[in-house]
């Protein structure tokens, strides 16, 4: 008894200093989410309220660039230690994402 009290006590510390810090990526996940939720929530409303589309794209558009950084910043955590073909592939795929972000705006 007193030996799977103590183990549940080491596996449950290890796992919170696993994933320790104030912002950890679970953490950055999880809020990221949360505020691009509201975002197209509220551009979904003003959609359907029939508010000018500058608005509901704007939104849309902020949405977009807080997932996208997110990711991005996180996708060079993996590829940094990796040899620079891994670091082209990032920088030639982020060029293609931001592209097809902005060519479509400029375009239409």
């Amino acid at each position: 008894m007193a030996n799977s009290s103590k183990s549940s006590k080491s596996r449950s510390s290890s796992s919170s200093s696993r994933n320790g810090g104030l912002w950890g990526l679970n953490k950055i996940s999880f809020w990221t989410i949360v505020a691009v939720t509201i975002l197209y929530a509220v551009a979904l409303i003003l959609a359907a309220c029939n508010v000018t589309s500058v608005a509901v794209s704007a939104l849309q558009g902020i949405a977009t660039a807080m997932m996208i950084i997110i990711v991005s910043i996180l996708a060079w955590r993996y590829v940094k230690p990796k040899p620079a073909v891994w670091k082209v592939l990032y920088f030639v795929c982020l060029l293609i994402v931001i592209a097809g972000i902005i060519v479509p705006l400029v375009i239409g």
